[in-house]
């Protein structure tokens, strides 16, 4: 059993890959139950607005793609 503890321990250890966009990026609670970030919310959410398709969204693109032809 120590063995398989040993490499659950490792695992924890290991960074997560990310975007090079989001390189340091680090997000973390303190104990007033604040959001604490490396990098500003405005280039996280401009990051997402360009990688992350919103599907709420989506009628609004359609919408607009049909009126310009």
């Amino acid at each position: 059993m120590p063995r398989k503890k040993k490499i659950d321990a490792e695992k924890d250890s290991q960074k997560p890959r990310v975007h090079k966009e989001l390189e340091g990026f680090d997000i973390r609670i303190n104990a007033f139950g604040e959001i604490v970030s490396t990098l500003e919310i405005e280039k996280i959410n401009e990051f997402l607005d360009r990688h992350v398709d919103d599907k709420k969204l989506r009628h609004l693109k359609n919408k607009s793609k049909k009126s310009e032809e």
